[in-house]
């Protein structure tokens, strides 16, 4: 019996779910017969889509940077593609079927999200975001006081 690739045992939705929610201000809502995940105030990143309108395909569509999709699609047309809709305002079509290297994945909805959300939101989303989760302090450490003799 072959054993599944570790990239395989984890379920798209969910693992698209988790990542896409992790994101600050980030909300999940059904449209098109499928999740879309937006930021505030209902600006859509991401679109989770299986077998949509027929089309055979598990993946994610997912806003992109200006030049992004072009570049993806040419390095590999096996796993990102220009899906139908929103392809032509530069989002990039991604596979979820095969093998799935989750670090890409997570990487490419981030740029999704800030391609979607204005500069300065953005900077105002991760400075709440940091005060929200400060990073954790040194413990001082502990010098003994000399001794009196």
């Amino acid at each position: 019996m072959r054993k599944k690739p570790a990239s395989q045992t984890l379920d798209p939705l969910s693992e698209v779910r988790r990542i896409c929610l992790a994101i600050p201000e980030t909300y999940e809502k059904e449209a098109w017969g499928g999740p879309t995940f937006r930021v505030r105030k209902g600006k859509m990143f991401v679109m989770y889509v299986d077998n949509h309108h027929g089309d055979g395909i598990l993946g994610i569509w997912c806003a992109a940077p200006l030049g992004a999709q072009a570049m993806l699609v040419d390095l590999d047309p096996a796993r990102f593609f220009k899906p139908p809709y929103v392809g032509v305002n530069g989002w990039i079509g991604v596979r979820l079927d095969g093998a799935v290297d989750w670090t890409e994945v997570a990487s490419i909805i981030e740029d999704g999200y800030r391609t979607a959300v204005p500069k300065r939101s953005f900077a105002g989303l991760m400075n709440r975001a940091n005060k929200a989760n400060p990073p954790r302090k040194a413990k001082p450490k502990m010098t003994p006081s000399p001794r009196r003799t």
